[in-house]
């Protein structure tokens, strides 16, 4: 062990650690969930603290032998060492200032070796506070780094959502010409074309993808420079801009400046707009999941209108069972989605005046959320919906015996002569057609051209009951 001071005292400190005494005292204080700091946030902090020692030394504020050092020891963690020195608990300290103390204390240790320094925890020439947090506070420069954490996961998810949306236009070409009932209220409704509910579907999930995407755009507003409270102090007055460009260029993302640096200390409304996005598209892909579980269901006793591909058996008990599991999981992941907006929501409605402390756990819930629910949505595309295949026979049978065909005569006949027919129908257990033919209402050919399977799914000129055109 090597002895460390800090403003509270001293406490010893591993000697090989590449880390220092505020990051021990984080590790001791937050034992917590036993989780390492999310990797993307790691590469958050690191490309802050990169992009800060290139403008302290542009603006003649950083020696350019600790520049350099710092900027390569920061290079190296990007490129993967030294990743087991990042040791805070994701659940810890308000504002993530073990996170920030964290990052500032491994590169220095590491830049002064790099410089021929002392041994570690000495921190001459480089000074994790001084040199490596020069210009910035955990109040700007965490969540700096959590909006640069977003960037790749999130574009992810966009992907991913794009994948699934266009795998469900193509089963909506697929089948488009599959006639079926559709249902209200779980109740016999129209006809609907099979493809029509799948085309749908891909649009529901498209309106999804552009929601994150949109929400993504936001994220990318920095309020690096603002420091303690979003005023600046002890910066340069050219810093802020140039902290933006330069991350901008090192994180290969369009990035721009907070419109007002002090709200955007204030306020975590860009992450709750981000979460909040999320969590739509989580809905909608639970709904899907579920629309997928109901038309499936059966073989025998449900539904059964579709047939999702079996990935593994379905039961410990009852052989040949096989279960839609590939909807289940998205069910579940998407709960989780759900719960982690809930945790945001709660973490933003908690800042108080000039800052929120509550950023390490939207970081966390956000770069989790997005892990699984883009991991999600890439499985339940690629071993449930690409293999999506329609029962035709089931369609077409359940669309015959629909109670809602008899919409299709209202024009002809009006809404209540419809209704006693409907009514009829489902008294004796008879068909729509067969109830309208034994009446007599139609000749057969009349009521082929009414119960047109096409006809039924898209709109034509309407005439009033009696054959008078309506309009």
């Amino acid at each position: 062990m090597r002895r460390e001071h800090d403003s509270l005292g001293e406490m010893d400190v591993p000697t090989e650690a590449l880390y220092g005494i505020q990051t021990q005292r984080a590790i001791e204080n937050f034992p917590i969930s036993g989780l390492p700091p999310r990797p993307e946030l790691v590469d958050g902090i690191v490309l802050v603290k990169k992009a800060a020692a290139l403008v302290n030394r542009e603006l003649g504020l950083l020696p350019a032998d600790k520049a350099a050092a710092i900027v390569r020891a920061a290079d190296e963690v990007l490129g993967g060492a030294h990743r087991d020195q990042f040791r805070v608990d994701p659940f810890q300290a308000g504002a993530g200032t073990s996170h920030n103390m964290n990052a500032n204390e491994v590169l220095a240790n590491r830049a002064n070796e790099l410089l021929g320094g002392g041994p570690r925890g000495v921190y001459e020439p480089v000074h994790p506070n001084d040199d490596v947090n020069q210009g910035q506070s955990s109040n700007d420069a965490v969540p700096t780094a959590i909006r640069l954490a977003l960037q790749r996961p999130a574009g992810a998810l966009v992907e991913a959502l794009l994948v699934l949306q266009k795998t469900l236009e193509a089963k909506g070409a697929e089948f488009d010409h599959v006639l079926k009932s559709a249902r209200t209220h779980l109740q016999d409704a129209v006809p609907i074309r099979l493809g029509q509910e799948f085309a749908a579907y891909g649009v529901t999930v498209r309106k999804a993808r552009e929601r994150v995407a949109d929400a993504l755009d936001q994220i990318r507003a920095l309020h690096i420079g603002g420091t303690a409270a979003g005023t600046g102090l002890n910066t340069d007055p050219r810093y802020a801009g140039l902290m933006v460009a330069r991350l901008a260029e090192l994180a290969g993302v369009p990035l721009r400046a907070a419109a007002d640096l002090v709200q955007a200390t204030q306020s975590l409304d860009d992450f709750v707009a981000f979460s909040g996005a999320l969590r739509g598209a989580a809905l909608s892909l639970i709904q899907l999941a579920n629309d997928l579980r109901l038309l499936s269901s059966g073989p025998r006793t449900g539904l059964a209108e579709i047939t999702l591909p079996a990935v593994q058996p379905g039961s410990s008990i009852m052989p040949g069972k096989v279960n839609p599991v590939m909807a289940e999981m998205l069910d579940m992941v998407c709960f989780h989605v759900v719960g982690a907006d809930a945790a945001v929501a709660l973490a933003a409605q908690a800042g108080q005046l000039e800052i929120n402390v509550m950023t390490p756990l939207v970081a966390f819930e956000l770069l989790f959320a997005l892990q699984v629910l883009s991991a999600a949505v890439l499985a339940f595309t690629e071993r449930c919906v690409r293999g999506i295949a329609a029962d035709e026979d089931n369609c077409r049978r359940w669309g015959e015996r629909s109670l809602g065909l008899a919409t299709a005569l209202n024009p002809v006949i009006g809404y209540e002569a419809a209704a006693d027919v409907a009514k009829e129908a489902g008294r004796t257990g008879k068909s729509v057609p067969d109830v309208v033919l034994e009446r007599g209402i139609m000749s057969a050919d009349e009521l082929a051209e009414r119960l047109d399977p096409v006809a039924l799914t898209q709109p034509r000129p309407v005439s009033r009951p009696g054959g008078e055109r309506d309009g």
